[in-house]
């Protein structure tokens, strides 16, 4: 094993590029009064950040693999601080959709790779609460990003939220480059690339966490989560920024869950997290559904979270070791097939609030919730089967 990494400065990485991710999501309401189109015009603003955040690790994996993942993350962080810059001076809705498609394919290179190298250098049974305490950036992006970016937008609008976390990126990178030094230009001692997709393609268990990756993120990262704040200024007329702090409620669920990560997978195991935590996601996005007032979405987005989390983490230390001659790819692919679902689901369920409204939406992604845990839970034994932990 290498020695320990940086998992604090590696958790702010994955909180700069996670609040990029979804900061947007409450300002989606303003964001379309500005441009001057519907909320609905202004899905592909999500949806162009998540594809191509997948599209890319066909790339950033195998070269991760190849030249370094630390090192490719850090020149990564740099083009991604100077592509939100940009983006918060587009004219129009196509020329912020062309920078977020930019902004995607440098933030994909970055968490899936820190990721790796956090399963490169920790030992599988100490893997789960590393990538917990890795995850709280990502966590704390979800709880701040929006009521951040919400606060700010309400009084300066909402590009200079973009800028702000741009220059962020600047300082992470820089830190990065600081504490990681001569690390930082040390090739890896094993070189693999691109012909680890076919290995892993060929594994069963390979297919399987793929596939169910892609249903996640459809149903419940693109599918529910990102409506929830508009669903409130619609739905509610709450305020942007009031929408962003009930929303926070998410990662606050999610925060729990980087606390008490260890502890839950010893009293419930991985099978069992992925039971409740399916389940109890199941529950509510019906619960939200049939939510009557503003409190009851907020207070809901706590149990979401940790429902979530609950689930996705156990499917992220899987991929920690489906391929572990090529972390960096096999973690690509992995959020590769997660953020295309992302991406999908985002664009479907976008069009289904101009059938189905917010309600409406909520229940469909609760009944795919439903149908995915049955099939988590079905497919995680055989994946643990063939594949034996190597730390």
């Amino acid at each position: 094993m290498s020695p320990a990494p940086p998992i604090a400065l590696f958790a702010l990485a994955g909180f700069t590029t996670g609040s990029g991710m979804r900061m947007l999501d409450p300002l989606l309401p303003m964001l379309a009064a500005d441009l001057g189109v519907t909320v609905a015009a202004t899905t592909p603003v999500v949806a162009a950040f998540v594809v191509a955040y997948g599209m890319v690790q066909l790339v950033a994996g195998p070269l991760g693999d190849r030249l370094g993942k630390p090192r490719i993350a850090f020149f990564a962080l740099l083009l991604y601080g100077a592509t939100l810059i940009g983006s918060a001076m587009a004219a129009d809705l196509g020329e912020l959709v062309g920078y977020r498609v930019l902004a995607g394919m440098w933030a994909g290179a970055v968490i899936p790779l820190l990721m790796a190298h956090l399963g490169d250098t920790v030992p599988y049974a100490e893997r789960q609460g590393a990538l917990a305490r890795f995850s709280t950036g990502m966590v704390m992006a979800q709880m701040l990003a929006g009521p951040i970016a919400g606060i700010i937008a309400e009084f300066q609008g909402w590009r200079l939220p973009l800028i702000l976390l741009g220059l962020l990126a600047f300082g992470v990178a820089t830190a990065l480059a600081l504490r990681l030094r001569q690390s930082l230009w040390r090739p890896p001692p094993r070189r693999t690339g691109a012909p680890g997709y076919g290995v892993l393609l060929r594994r069963p268990s390979g297919r399987w966490l793929l596939a169910i990756a892609f249903f996640d993120g459809f149903c419940l990262f693109g599918g529910a989560f990102p409506f929830v704040g508009a669903f409130l200024v619609e739905g509610f007329d709450r305020g942007i920024a009031e929408a962003g702090l009930l929303v926070a409620g998410f990662g606050a669920g999610a925060f729990l869950y980087t606390r008490f990560a260890r502890r839950l997978v010893r009293r419930f195991g991985e099978r069992g997290l992925l039971s409740i935590g399916g389940t109890g996601l199941a529950v509510g996005l019906t619960a939200l559904a049939l939510a009557p007032n503003w409190w009851v979405v907020g207070l809901l987005q706590l149990g979401l979270g940790l429902m979530f989390y609950m689930f996705h983490g156990v499917l992220l230390t899987m991929a920690s070791e489906a391929l572990p001659e090529a972390r960096g790819t096999a973690m690509s692919a992995f959020a590769m097939a997660l953020f295309l679902g992302q991406g999908a689901g985002s664009l479907a369920f976008g069009l289904g609030l101009l059938v189905l409204d917010y309600r409406g939406t909520f229940i469909v992604a609760a009944i795919g919730s439903a149908a995915l845990t049955l099939w988590a839970r079905r497919g995680a034994h055989a994946n643990q089967t063939e594949t034996a932990p190597s730390g």
